[in-house]
Formats: C-alpha cells, structure tokens, sequence
C-alpha cells in the first residue's frame, strides 16, 4: 500500500499584533499602518484600533474624504474673487468697541464648557456561583469573541468549556475554553460588565491549566455560543 503524503496549501499567516500564528479557520482582519497593510486576529482587534490602526476598507474612504475634488475652489474663495471684480472691499472682521469690558463669565464660559457628567455602569453581583456562572455566560455570548471559539472549533472540533469563578476577586467569573492544540481563558468582572469580556491568557498546551480548568461543566455550539450544562 503506498503512503500519501497529506500537505496543506494554506500559506501561515501571524497575527502581526501578537505574533500568533492563525489557525485553520480564522481569518484576519486586514488593517492600514502607514501605508502598510498589517494581519490581525480577532482577539487583537482592539488593541489595534488601540493603536490607531485603521481598517483596509475604512483607509480608501478616508483618504476619498480628504482628497479635494479636482478644479473646485472653495466657496470663500469664489465669493472673494466676485467681490474684486465688482470693487467690492473683502468684508471686515467686526471691530471691537475698546470701552465695552469684556464680560469675563461669558469669556470663561466659552473657553471651559461645562464638562460632561461622567456615566458609571454599575451593576449588582449575583449573590450565588450558580447566579454568576450564568450571567458571566450571557455576557460572553453577547461578545465577538464567539466567533474567535467558532472558527477554531471548524478545525479542531468542540472545545471542552469550564466556567468558574475566582476565590481571589468575588466579582470575576473565569471560562476556560481549551482543544488539545490550544486554549484561551477569558475573564468578565460583574462588577462592571461594561468592560466586556477579557482575554486573560491563552496558550498551547493542557498542562499549563489546572485541574478546574480541565474539568468541563458547560459546552459551546457551532456558532461559539456558551451553555452551561444542566
């Protein structure tokens, strides 16, 4: 019986935020760095945008609104021009009459606008694990990042999920979501589930988790989706 040898044609391609390699499966997004074009994986998407990294698509239509539009002058520019060739003088800044005193509240008010009042999110936290495992689940599921479970499960299959929370910080629920090739641990703190989900840690091999993160007690679907199990 002859061997075949069995190669993949898809050229590797690393995330250029991060430096990890893509797996099959993910695609990255393409974005602008000073005319170059940079890969970035989905979980580096923020700190992308972080950086001011802008995306392929939005750079072409960026630079569309910035470039002037070929034999148009501006619109001052023509109302001057017609009042020269009428003899008609550029209009004037309006003087300003030195024996009025500038009112200086008026003054103050328009160079220091009242500030905005800040917006706190502030939510209770669960007051059981069971009460925090499920919200925590929720919160997950309602983030990008179940695309990130999604296209790895195309190549690797269904992850094993554990969802726990943490006996250091009450508010903070931990998911470890883990194949035999790869596994990321994500974080979302109740305590303020404005700030989404976080990427706590990710790496390639089992052992580098302990034995709860390995102990599955919730299950994710094709589209990435989190359901603890009954």
């Amino acid at each position: 019986m002859t061997r075949k040898d069995i190669r993949t044609t898809q050229a590797a391609i690393a995330c250029d935020v991060c430096g990890r390699r893509l797996l099959r499966g993910e695609h990255p997004d393409v974005y602008l760095v000073g005319g170059t074009r940079r890969d970035v994986c989905e979980l580096c998407i923020t700190r992308a945008e972080h950086e001011g990294w802008i995306r392929e698509e939005e750079g072409g239509a960026l630079g569309a609104r910035r470039q002037p539009a070929n034999g148009r002058r501006s619109l001052l520019a023509r109302l001057r021009r017609r009042g020269e060739r009428n003899g008609n003088e550029p209009p004037q800044a309006a003087a300003v009459d030195p024996s009025v005193e500038p009112d200086d509240d008026a003054h103050d008010a328009q160079r220091y606008p009242p500030a905005a009042a800040e917006t706190r999110h502030v939510h209770a936290v669960p007051a059981n694990d069971e009460m925090k495992l499920a919200r925590a689940v929720d919160v997950f599921n309602n983030s990008g990042q179940t695309r990130t479970v999604a296209g790895i499960a195309r190549s690797l299959g269904a992850p094993s999920v554990a969802v726990r929370t943490r006996g250091d910080r009450p508010s903070v629920v931990s998911m470890v979501i883990a194949w035999e090739l790869s596994w990321y641990r994500y974080e979302v703190d109740l305590a303020n589930e404005a700030a989404g989900v976080r990427l706590a840690a990710q790496g390639t091999e089992l052992a580098e988790l302990g034995p709860d993160e390995q102990s599955p007690n919730a299950v994710a679907d094709t589209e990435g989706a989190v359901a603890l199990a009954a």
